[in-house]
């Protein structure tokens, strides 16, 4: 029976992670003109966007990194799905108004 490997500190994490940003975006990827900004992040993960573009980056706990892409940031998709359950609401409202003020 082996032994399970021991999980990697935060602080190495955190160096695993920075490493891997700049390998896939450059080493001044966090300058301004770059245009990346950093959404959320802890010691084993970070989310960049640049306009519409996401970048997931994790780090497990025996140190692989996972990076996952999407194009479009999911605060805009999630305020899109609210726009429309608004448009469909507002619409609702105004039918049931002109069913009542036309009696029926």
């Amino acid at each position: 029976m082996t032994a399970a490997p021991d999980p990697i500190a935060p602080d190495q994490a955190r160096d695993i992670l920075e490493a891997a940003i700049r390998e896939r975006l450059g080493d001044d990827w966090d300058d301004e003109e770059s245009g990346w900004t950093i959404v959320t992040g802890h010691d084993y993960m970070a989310r960049l966007t640049r306009g519409r573009l996401t970048l997931d980056f994790y780090v497990d706990l025996l140190g692989n990194v996972r990076v996952e892409q999407s194009n479009r940031a999911p605060a805009l998709e999630s305020g899109q799905l609210l726009l429309m359950m608004l448009l469909i609401l507002s619409i609702i409202i105004a039918l049931l108004i002109v069913r009542i003020i036309s009696g029926g």
